[in-house]
C-alpha cells in the first residue's frame, strides 16, 4: 500500500512561513521518483506549485517562485515545501505528488494565510 502523508499545514499570517512535509511509504526506489506539490485554492482548479525531478531540476509556478522552495530527503522518503513570505492568495489545500511508474497523491493538507 502506497501512502503519502502530508504534515506541517495550518494557519499563518501574511509574510509568515510554513514548511510542509510529505512522507512516502510503499514506494520502491523513492530516489528515482519525481516529486512535487500541487494546490487547489477555493473556487479554483488544482495547479502545480513546485516540482523536483530525479535529476534535481526544479520547476516553480510563477506565483511562488522566489518565495517557496522544494527539497527532498531521499533516505527518509520525504519531500518538503518551504513556504516563505506567504500571501492570502496562497490559501488552499496542498497535495503531495510522487511519480514512480505511476502517479501517487496525498490526501491534501490545508494552508490558510490571513491576518
Amino acid at each position: 500500500q502506497v501512502t503519502l502523508v502530508e504534515t506541517g499545514g495550518g494557519e499563518a499570517q501574511p509574510g509568515g512561513s510554513l514548511r510542509l512535509s510529505c512522507e512516502a511509504s510503499g514506494i520502491s526506489s523513492f530516489n528515482l521518483a519525481t516529486t512535487g506539490w500541487y494546490r487547489r485554492a477555493p473556487g479554483k482548479q488544482r495547479e502545480l506549485v513546485a516540482r523536483i525531478t530525479v535529476e534535481g531540476y526544479l520547476d516553480y509556478d510563477d506565483n511562488v517562485r522566489g518565495r517557496f522552495t522544494i527539497a527532498r530527503d531521499n533516505p527518509n522518503n520525504i519531500v518538503y515545501l518551504e513556504m516563505n513570505d506567504l500571501k492570502p492568495e496562497d490559501t488552499g489545500v496542498y497535495y503531495c505528488n510522487v511519480i514512480r511508474f505511476t502517479d501517487y497523491w496525498g490526501q491534501g493538507i490545508q494552508v490558510t494565510v490571513s491576518s
